[in-house]
């Protein structure tokens, strides 16, 4: 049976299988220590999974509106403006099975053959692919830890063409854990409002920010810019939902309803339970919440301290999201055990099987002088992961 040229093209994603061999070897006895998954190690907040029993006793088992229930639309247009000073009304939110769902929908609806799509790298891994299953063509823009990992609006002017129809910015980013500031997204919306490109922002990290810092939504920025822009976001990271499946888009009504559309042949509507969940997690306490991004600070600092006290090794402190993206350029070109390490490509392979440490090598996110990790695990796994990472680098010959 012959597959389609856009199934062929499709690579799958790095993080999930790096996360299915960790877990493969460990049913099989081993210690794995996993820095791979992206997703929070807290369980799902007890209100939470409360609403979701109520709501299978009361019978919402049944198929809902498919861009979502009208309290949760309303709940989530009451977010934004609260929390991002965006006004929208709940016919310009679509709820899907995701945030990943939510962007499909939208460079689904916005781009096409011959179109370009400006994507800075690093970038989380499924934007790539997303990209080409539209017929567009990714353009990367490759950033540096020098400037923390951001585009600046000099490298967002070379890399604009007539094609130019999109740009996705992600903040806080997965990987790197960067956020950028109002400023620097002013500076980056002046040139985009200009050249009349379209915006995908992508802000499911949006509450997991440290230090002060504040998220700021590039649509909020200016009523033109608003116009311009697909705010995604969700509750898998910020309420330890993952495996819930609700993400959402807020878009101008038109982007809205194609969204909506092209989901109605597709999913049809989200999980009618996880929305109830869901309604719950964003109208209920936002207790555990603060706990999280609490504990995730604690954890981030000492993750970047023991990185960055490792010769060879230049790790930025993230403000945001629950990834760290060191750099190992000085090490590159060395050997273990025999084997060169060309890349971090290398390096992930020799730590999974020598020392029982699963990373994300950053080829997966367009840049293999770095790699990932998550801090979405506990204090011990960390303390022992480094402990085995930093033995590894330092026998480097």
């Amino acid at each position: 049976m012959r597959l389609a040229e856009r199934a062929q093209n499709i690579s799958p994603s790095p993080t999930l299988s790096i996360d299915a061999q960790a877990k493969k070897m460990m049913a099989g006895g081993i210690k794995v220590i996993n820095f791979g998954v992206g997703e929070p190690d807290f369980d799902t907040p007890e209100n939470i999974k409360q609403a979701a029993v109520k709501a299978i006793a009361d019978g919402m088992t049944k198929y809902t509106p498919v861009a979502g229930i009208e309290p949760l639309r309303k709940a989530i247009a009451k977010k934004l403006a609260d929390d991002n000073g965006l006004q929208y009304e709940p016919g310009q939110i679509v709820v899907s099975a995701g945030a990943k769902h939510s962007l499909y929908n939208a460079f689904q609806v916005l781009c096409q053959e011959g179109d370009e799509v400006i994507l800075p790298a690093p970038y989380w891994v499924s934007y790539l692919e997303q990209i080409k299953l539209t017929g567009a063509k990714p353009v990367i823009v490759p950033t540096t830890v020098e400037n923390n990992f951001k585009l600046t609006p000099a490298q967002l002017q070379s890399v604009i063409t007539p094609k130019s129809r999109l740009i996705i910015l992600n903040s806080p980013s997965n990987p790197t854990g960067a956020v950028y500031t109002q400023d620097e997204l002013a500076a980056l919306g002046e040139i985009l409002e200009k050249n009349n490109i379209a915006i995908i922002s992508d802000e499911i990290y949006e509450k997991l920010i440290y230090d002060g810092g504040r998220h700021v939504s590039i649509a909020s920025l200016s009523p033109a810019l608003k116009d311009l822009t697909v705010v995604i976001n969700g509750v898998s990271k910020s309420y330890a939902m993952t495996g819930w499946r609700i993400g959402y888009a807020a878009a101008p009504l038109p982007v809205a309803k194609a969204m909506a559309d092209l989901q109605s042949h597709s999913t049809s509507n989200p999980t009618s339970i996880a929305q109830a969940a869901s309604l719950e997690a964003l109208s209920g306490t936002q207790e555990p919440v603060r706990q999280m991004v609490a504990e995730f600070v604690k954890r981030r600092d000492y993750m970047v301290e023991r990185l960055s006290s490792i010769p060879g090794v230049k790790c930025n402190r993230p403000g945001g999201a629950f990834y760290v993206f060191p750099e190992i350029k000085p090490l590159l070109g060395k050997s273990y055990d025999g084997m060169t390490i060309k890349g971090a490509s290398d390096l992930a392979g020799v730590l999974l099987e020598k020392e029982h440490v699963a990373i994300v090598p950053g080829v997966a996110f367009g840049d293999d002088n770095c790699f990932r990790l998550s801090y979405a695990t506990s204090m011990d796994n960390i303390r022992e992961g480094l402990d085995r990472i930093e033995k590894v680098l330092k026998e480097l010959q």
